[in-house]
């Protein structure tokens, strides 16, 4: 079986630069994932896609050798291991609000005799290589998602899930719900409290030997987080990369025919 890239990335003590997809569209996937990221997810749970979307941007994304990965739409021994199955090398899950919750996630991720994944790597075994059953328990990255107040309270409980590979931070829910709406839902966090927060989190991934992920709007973000201590950071997504370099060129065409306009307008008065 090939090796997880980003287990190496971390024991080289290096962050890792992750992509997110939400567009169902294979060539959109193998564009992102040919701009040399570390990994990209593919985001089944909101982004607009399905099954039937998400097998075919695997596959178009395996030549760029970046590592793949999804976030499920939830808790569901089904789609994790569909996911698994049909390639991905880490699982994000969201909503994972207890311990309880967490150990069940990771057996899901895993094969027995650690955990109760059914063997069917149907186009896995393509994409990764033979002696699946014995290496994916290594290979395979499962992150628990941290985004609401009942996680915080059970974090360290959450942390220290044996198997667990590490916690991924959704910013947007994990501020309103800690705050109880006072904030609107949204990435790249400023406030005190907020950023005392994912602080916190990082610091309680690592004193419990798991990694931590934080998911930023722009690479300036993200690289602070990472000065906090975070080993992966999402940088934006396909969606919100496009709306922005689209609104970049459209107000840069905007401004030089403005421009253009002025230049040529007739010179008044003279001879």
């Amino acid at each position: 079986m090939i090796k997880n890239k980003l287990k190496q990335i971390w024991a080289d003590n290096q962050p890792v630069l992750h992509g997110w997809l939400s567009v169902g569209n294979p060539f959109t996937a193998e564009i992102m994932a040919a701009q040399r990221y570390d990994a990209v997810s593919i985001d089944w749970q909101h982004g607009a896609l399905d099954y039937s979307d998400l097998l075919p941007m695997f596959q178009a994304m395996k030549a760029s050798g970046t590592v793949i990965g999804a976030r499920v739409p939830s808790l569901d021994p089904a789609a994790i291991m569909k996911a698994l199955d049909a390639g991905a090398m880490q699982i994000i899950c969201p909503m994972i609000n207890t311990a309880k919750q967490a150990a069940e996630f990771v057996s899901y991720l895993r094969y027995p005799p650690i955990g109760v994944r059914s063997f069917g790597p149907t186009r896995a075994v393509y994409a990764q290589g033979t002696n699946i059953h014995v290496e994916a328990n290594q290979e395979i990255i499962g992150w628990a998602m941290v985004e609401t107040k009942e996680a915080m309270a059970n974090l360290n409980e959450i942390a220290a899930t044996p198997g667990l590979d590490g916690i991924y931070v959704g910013p947007a829910d994990l501020t309103f719900s800690l705050f109880d709406g006072k904030f609107a839902p949204g990435f790249d966090r400023e406030e005190p409290e907020m950023i005392e927060v994912l602080k916190a989190i990082v610091n309680n991934c690592h004193q419990n030997g798991i990694k931590a992920a934080l998911h930023c709007g722009t690479a300036e973000y993200a690289a602070k987080a990472i000065g906090w201590g975070y080993d992966m950071t999402t940088v934006s997504g396909d969606s919100r990369l496009l709306a922005s370099a689209a609104a970049a060129s459209v107000a840069t065409f905007r401004e030089a025919v403005s421009q253009t306009a002025v230049d040529a307008s007739p010179i008044k008065g003279g001879y």
